[in-house]
């Protein structure tokens, strides 16, 4: 059975604040589910809101919030994840932690370097850069990280036993031996080997991956409207957009489609119907090449991130 990760990340497009989760599994990888993210500033000025046609039961909620939402819709659907993995945005938020903690589900959490943790129960609270520097990255064990749209990177790992909100959890700090960049890690799966851990963890890409495609292809970027109800829409179908054809693509993978007559067999090649014209005529445009979406941009080390209460 090929495991299934799920992605939650919060994206803003032309002031648009959504937050989205993405599944992947093996090839196949799309968007699930999406809400629109509502300001504190926006919630506190109910005319404003109804001027945009947001109803008055709408109010604000933390990102994270609408993260638990989306679970919940998603295993009251049937649908049940091997691990969850998310960015610092999210990992930041303990009471988010919590709620995976109480309902079993495996995360792989980035987290900010200044993220609280305890060298046990009741210990004093650390930093997460206190508890494993980067040195301490850079002396641990390498590893390859398999990516799909450039080549595979190196990292160099480290872990420590933690405590965060009572229960055990694994800290991991990684270091990119090609740009120095550092990332800090935690997963509530203790017992799960550290290469699997940092395959799930950068598995996030596939899923930031999906985002950048829905911009690309659907229209997740083209939000001109000034209602919430014709947002809402607009969402809806870019990500019906997006399934339909993440499941033709997945269906027709390694296939080729029906009246492709010959079509990778040799044999004699059939005449064009007209000759070709001269170059003279038609002169040949400059060689173009769609580029390709590449993995987000190298986050810079050490920025803070506040971590919410309990």
């Amino acid at each position: 059975m090929q495991r299934q990760y799920l992605g939650c990340v919060g994206k803003v497009d032309n002031g648009i604040v959504t937050v989205h989760l993405g599944v992947t599994r093996g090839t196949f990888q799309a968007l699930l589910d999406a809400d629109l993210y509502l300001p504190k500033s926006w919630s506190e000025d109910r005319e404003r809101c109804r001027t945009a046609g947001i109803p008055d039961d709408v109010k604000h909620r933390p990102k994270w919030r609408l993260a638990v939402d989306q679970w919940l819709r998603a295993a009251g659907n049937g649908m049940s994840f091997d691990w969850l993995v998310f960015d610092e945005g999210y990992g930041a938020a303990v009471p988010f932690l919590r709620f995976l903690n109480l309902v079993d589900q495996r995360f792989v959490a980035e987290v900010p370097v200044n993220f609280t943790v305890r060298g046990t129960d009741h210990g004093p609270a650390r930093r997460a850069d206190g508890r494993l520097s980067a040195a301490d990255a850079r002396g641990g064990a390498r590893h390859r990280v398999a990516h799909r749209t450039v080549r595979a990177s190196f990292w160099r790992a480290a872990t420590a036993r933690v405590w965060v909100e009572g229960r055990e959890h694994t800290l991991i700090a990684a270091v990119n031996e090609a740009t120095a960049e550092v990332k800090y890690f935690l997963t509530n799966a203790t017992m799960a080997p550290l290469p699997r851990v940092l395959a799930v963890a950068f598995r996030r890409w596939a899923v930031e991956h999906a985002f950048r495609l829905g911009k690309q292809e659907a229209g997740l970027m083209d939000y001109e409207g000034r209602n919430y109800t014709g947002m809402l829409r607009h969402l809806t179908l870019a990500l019906i957009v997006l399934g339909f054809v993440a499941t033709h693509t997945e269906r027709l993978r390694g296939e080729k489609p029906r009246g492709d007559r010959g079509a990778g067999v040799p044999g004699v090649e059939p005449a064009m119907r007209r000759g070709v014209p001269t170059a003279s005529r038609h002169p040949r445009a400059a060689a173009h090449r769609r580029s390709h979406p590449l993995p987000s941009a190298a986050e810079r080390t050490g920025r803070q991130v506040p971590q919410e209460a309990a």
